[in-house]
């Protein structure tokens, strides 16, 4: 399965690649604002209850990496004081955490379905094909 990061990183469809999945304009009180299907294939976005549990596995893993790499080169690298990396740390945290947020729900989706080839003629039949890999 090919997974397309352009789609990933702009929050679209797994299986038609045009229909956005989070709803606009973004709103900051609810930052995980998600239609319930596909615009363009009726996908639906939340297959089970608790579907993007797993989804925080993926932001773990993003998060952990993208903020102890460079603590770790501040420290080792550059001979910061641990605290003041910290503070760096928290700062880029901070900045960063909605589209960690948001990308990891957008990568966990993309894995559990798959792209649809034949929606590309026919967009309108789309909604007979509305599972995925579950």
């Amino acid at each position: 399965m090919k997974l397309s990061w352009s789609a990933i990183w702009n929050y679209k469809c797994p299986r038609c690649k045009e229909g956005d999945m989070y709803k606009k304009p973004f709103e900051l009180s609810d930052p995980l604002k998600m239609h319930r299907r596909c615009e363009k294939c009726n996908l639906d976005f939340e297959p089970e209850p608790g579907f993007y549990f797993g989804a925080l596995i993926i932001s773990y893993g993003i998060s952990s990496w993208m903020l102890l790499l460079p603590a770790l080169a501040l420290v080792l690298y550059f001979d910061w004081e641990v605290m003041s990396a910290m503070v760096f740390t928290l700062f880029f945290a901070a900045i960063t955490y909605l589209k960690i947020l948001r990308i990891s729900r957008s990568i966990y989706l993309h894995l559990s379905m798959r792209y649809d080839k034949s929606l590309e003629n026919s967009p309108n039949s789309a909604s007979k094909y509305d599972k995925g890999i579950f």
